[in-house]
């Protein structure tokens, strides 16, 4: 008999193939589009803030957005793994020291800001290095193209000068 961590795990795969969820963490600018049902449409609103905490329990897993809406403090707790859930996109990293962010809903204005995390790029990216390289190929080839024709038609000036 499968074990119920067993079940979760399968059930996370499962959901993971079909949408794309990014790593991210406490102190996160996020924008999590959520999925809303009226009736019988059903569209995608968009709540963007920072993510004061996140809870890692498998599938039980969540994550707490709050933003400042109207200058009124706005907190909403997501489950990651939830059907409501559309898309995750982080829009910036924050620099914090803390798992829990709590203390910012006491906070307003310029004391509530988290410094952005400055990700170090080292290497060079592969698909812009082959999106260069083949640029680089296609005018090596052209003037290839262009000195065999220019040969060619030295070839045929000279033939018609001896004859």
């Amino acid at each position: 008999m499968k074990n119920i961590e067993e079940i979760n795990k399968e059930s996370i795969k499962k959901i993971i193939v079909k949408k794309k969820i990014p790593e991210f963490s406490s102190g996160d600018t996020l924008k999590v589009g959520v999925r809303i049902v009226e009736g019988k449409r059903e569209r995608v609103q968009y709540f963007e803030g920072v993510c004061i905490a996140k809870r890692n329990r498998n599938i039980n897993s969540s994550f707490t957005v709050r933003k400042i809406s109207f200058g009124e403090g706005v907190e909403r707790t997501f489950a990651l793994y939830g059907p409501i859930i559309d898309s995750i996109k982080v829009v910036r990293s924050g620099k914090v020291r803390r798992a829990k962010l709590y203390y910012l809903r006491g906070r307003k204005g310029k004391s509530a800001r988290i410094s952005e995390k400055i990700k170090k790029k080292i290497g060079i990216d592969l698909s812009e290095k082959t999106e260069t390289k083949n640029i680089t190929e296609d005018l090596i080839n052209e003037e290839d193209k262009k000195k065999t024709q220019v040969s060619e038609l030295k070839k045929t000036e000279t033939k018609k000068e001896k004859k």
